[in-house]
């Protein structure tokens, strides 16, 4: 029988998990508010994640597995608690008393969750002491997933790209972009569905993993590959308010994960492609 898989806040990275999931012949439903915008294939449960689980009604089918993959409408402290905790929590209630046996809950969480600063290395056992309140909530939603009696798993995602997301590219055409000596760490969009559907099948999970790309990377590095690649004056220097920190992602790795796109060299190179033709430029 095919695994019946719940995607929850099924967005870029939702859906992209989704098709590799209907690729293998799994059974898919997605929630959003926006259903029309899932992936062909995926089957809507139109439900509010933020409201009492009462009223979500009996789920669609008994799931195997759930992603929760939401996001948060807007950077605020209530914003962020409703969707990452109550609304995780409250889902995962209504799965429960359906008598669901998931196999595995995977949750996307931030390497918000880090506090440093000045360049340090993380990872998954490096100490969390966020500066911001989306940082501290995302560690409540991470114990909420450690308390599940199903396996749970949560995925610390760096800053995502990927189609479609050209702010840098755009900056650094327009030449607003400036050059920092501040370290950036990234994964593309398909790496985050990638290393989903890997975890999904992993034996013996780790309850914690990393998710960035092979390299991070300082600002003024970013900058200029793109500039170089848009034919377009270097971005000037300036300095950098903190160095911030830079993700190692060993335990994915050697987990057997392998990135698509292990730096942002492999990734931003169709998306300037793109944007250049959509420019009327030849690439």
């Amino acid at each position: 029988m095919s695994d019946k898989v719940l995607i929850a806040g099924c967005g870029d990275v939702g859906n992209a998990l989704a098709k590799r999931l209907l690729a293998e012949g799994c059974d898919v439903w997605g929630v959003r508010r926006r259903v029309e915008a899932l992936a062909d294939g995926v089957q809507p449960w139109r439900i509010d994640l933020m409201n009492d689980p009462r009223s979500f009604g009996a789920p669609p089918a008994a799931f195997d597995y759930l992603f929760y993959t939401a996001s948060a409408d807007r950077r605020e402290e209530d914003a962020y608690r409703a969707i990452y905790v109550d609304g995780l929590r409250n889902l995962w209630t209504a799965l429960r008393d359906a008598r669901c046996k998931l196999r595995r809950v995977l949750f996307t969480s931030s390497t918000a969750v880090y506090g440093q600063s000045k360049g340090e290395w993380v990872d998954e056992n490096s100490a969390t002491e966020p500066q911001g309140f989306n940082g501290r909530i995302l560690l409540e939603a991470e114990a909420v997933v450690r308390e599940t009696p199903e396996e749970g798993i949560s995925l610390r995602l760096s800053g995502i790209y990927g189609p479609g997301r050209t702010r840098l590219v755009r900056k650094v055409w327009s030449g607003q972009a400036t050059a920092t000596g501040s370290w950036t760490n990234r994964i593309h969009v398909d790496d985050c569905a990638g290393a989903l559907h890997h975890l999904m099948r992993v034996e013996n999970p780790h309850s914690l993993y990393l998710g960035s790309d092979d390299r991070p990377a300082t600002t003024a590095e970013v900058v200029t590959w793109l500039s170089n690649e848009l034919r377009v004056p270097t971005p000037p220097n300036a300095e950098a308010e903190q160095l911030n920190k830079r993700c190692r992602t060993s335990r994915l790795r050697e987990s057997g994960y392998r990135f698509a796109y292990p730096t942002y060299r492999e990734g931003y190179g169709p998306i300037v492609r793109e944007f250049l033709s959509q420019t009327g430029v030849d690439g």
